[in-house]
């Protein structure tokens, strides 16, 4: 891409835009289209042509979604479901029309069935039943790619999709109620340790194993990507290897300075038994991630610090 093209990143206020647009503007792109959902809702079909039709980006790196955890995906099906569909539609389908010339679509590792052979490969999507509590957000986003490969077979659309797995990192939501695991533990560990609990309860067994993706690197892998893969096929971006939950609680301890202990709430769903990417694809293209866990982990609590007062508003 030339460093002076038209870039639109939609989701740029989110966890994953905010870190493409850090990405993009270290590599020297400054002509970035970044619109807040108050000034483009991308669920509204016509502002998102009339947007389109305006402003002609020559790029798009669509990383605008309604995301959560575990309990918001079981609690609010029908907003994740819809909303993601109305922004997936209204965006790859205005995007053809004003003529992009290329956009990139962010998928999740949660589209893989429930069961998938592990470490999931690329080939097994829509090969068996989905997990059953985020399989409205799994639904919408499978259509997105489906979207994305059928634009591209009738109309010549060059839209790729990118499959990460979980994401952590600067930005993203501390929320206990609907937060992902990493921020969620970073935020009850501290409120913990401020508050001298003597222990802190996780939700499940501990024992489901996941594999947790620096939104940096995940960041480094759209840019990299959309530089030099233009295929149908799907992505993984991943690091390759994984934790338990248990041990990303015990790391997540040391990293904040809890001294407390760790209790397992067993009542409380565990999800996907384990959820590895197969990323040897990624690998042969020639990439792969380079931030680890525990590095990984420092950089978001020390965002995480930096930024408390915001977070418990």
């Amino acid at each position: 891409m030339e460093r002076d093209a038209r870039i639109y990143v939609a989701g740029h206020r989110g966890l994953v835009g905010a870190a493409i647009r850090r990405r993009l503007e270290a590599a020297g792109f400054r002509n970035l289209l970044l619109r807040t959902h108050a000034e483009l809702d991308l669920t509204d079909q016509a502002a998102v042509r009339a947007f389109f039709d305006r402003e002609r980006p020559r790029y798009v790196f669509l990383a605008a979604a309604r995301v959560g955890g575990i309990h918001a995906n079981d609690t609010y099906p029908a907003d994740f479901i819809r909303d993601n569909l109305l922004i997936e539609v209204n965006v790859i389908d205005a995007a053809w029309r004003a003529g992009v010339e290329k956009l990139l679509f962010l998928g999740s590792s949660c589209i893989y069935p429930r069961l998938a052979p592990q470490p999931m490969r690329e080939d097994c999507l829509l090969a068996g039943p989905l997990e059953p509590t985020n399989q409205w957000y799994a639904v919408a986003k499978i259509a997105g790619i489906k979207m994305c490969q059928a634009y591209r077979r009738q109309y010549g659309f060059r839209a790729i999709s990118l499959m990460p797995t979980n994401l952590y990192g600067p930005g993203d939501n501390f929320s206990l109620e609907d937060g992902h695991v990493l921020p969620a533990l970073i935020r009850r560990f501290h409120e913990a340790k401020e508050a001298g609990a003597p222990s802190v309860t996780v939700w499940g067994s501990g024992t489901p194993r996941r594999e947790f993706l620096h939104v940096d690197d995940l960041a480094d892998a759209a840019l990299f990507l959309m530089e030099r893969y233009d295929g149908e096929e799907i992505v993984n971006v991943g690091v390759g290897s994984d934790v338990t939950i248990r041990e990303a609680a015990e790391l997540v301890r040391k990293v904040v300075g809890y001294p407390g202990r760790i209790e397992f709430d067993t009542s409380r769903p565990d999800g996907t038994p384990r959820k590895l990417l197969d990323v040897s694809r990624l690998g042969a293209l020639g990439w792969s991630a380079r931030i680890p866990l525990e590095e990984g982990l420092r950089d978001t609590y020390r965002w995480f610090l930096e930024h408390l007062a915001e977070i418990r508003r």
